[in-house]
């Protein structure tokens, strides 16, 4: 693994592991924890059972889901396609043809800016792969709340698995680095005054890119303050968590 890819073969995998494969040509990643034996822990909105956007966003959160139909079942998963919330599934059902990823935590900040693709590495610290292994099959009985895409989505519930934390205040993205790269980007074009002070396209990228890296950055699970560790036995939905956790009432990330 690398700056350039995350990529890695299946006889290195550990239980514990932070997994993604990408989708739809590298436009959207799909996230999960590796519990050993062939299977995958994961998040996802169920094709046909979703509110959906109303968007082609819609085409990527469907693609979530396990893709063998009723039709074609998978021998040892059978048909997931209609499933929703946390499943587990075998890992080709999870990588749906596509290959596997390791995602990385405690990366240094020049590497992650480096990574310039969200969703691939975090500068936050993993927990334990005892401790991953327990939140994930917890929420695999009790759930994780309502999906949304993006303050609840599958690499939410992979990185709190990893790490137990969560964002406690109701204003910001949640702990994706997909949707806080989208936001940043977005951000980057059309959100800074910073793009007035020059009119040059050298300029203009060099203001972009700085601002997207720099919204990134403070947008990470290592680095922001609005974030706390909560025990899964506390996790019974996301909305319960929202209303009752903040930093007063447990331990703030240092």
């Amino acid at each position: 693994m690398g700056v350039l890819s995350n990529k890695i073969e299946r006889d290195q995998l550990k239980a514990g592991d932070h997994i993604y494969s990408w989708r739809h040509a590298y436009l959207y990643a799909h996230h999960g924890i590796y519990i050993g034996e062939g299977n995958v822990i994961h998040f996802t909105r169920g094709a046909g059972q979703e509110i959906g956007t109303g968007t082609v966003l819609d085409r990527f959160i469907f693609s979530s889901s396990p893709s063998n139909s009723l039709d074609n079942p998978c021998p040892r998963c059978g048909d997931q396609s209609s499933l929703d919330g946390v499943i587990s599934s075998c890992l080709e059902c999870f990588l749906s043809g596509g290959d596997l990823y390791l995602f990385e935590y405690g990366v240094n900040p020049a590497f992650f800016i480096a990574k310039a693709r969200g969703g691939t590495c975090t500068l936050a610290s993993s927990d334990p792969n005892q401790d991953v292994l327990h939140r994930a099959s917890f929420l695999l009985e009790k759930g994780f709340g309502v999906y949304d895409l993006f303050k609840n989505n599958c690499e939410d519930f992979a990185i709190y698995c990893k790490t137990g934390l969560l964002v406690y205040t109701t204003i910001s993205v949640g702990r994706s680095g997909q949707a806080a790269s989208f936001l940043a980007a977005t951000s980057a074009i059309i959100s800074s005054p910073l793009r007035f002070l020059t009119t040059s396209f050298s300029g203009l990228t060099a203001v972009g890119c700085g601002l997207y890296c720099l919204s990134r950055l403070v947008s990470d699970m290592g680095v922001r303050r609005d974030v706390t560790k909560v025990p899964v036995e506390r996790l019974v939905a996301r909305s319960g968590i929202e209303h009752e956790v903040g930093p007063s009432e447990t331990d703030k990330k240092d």
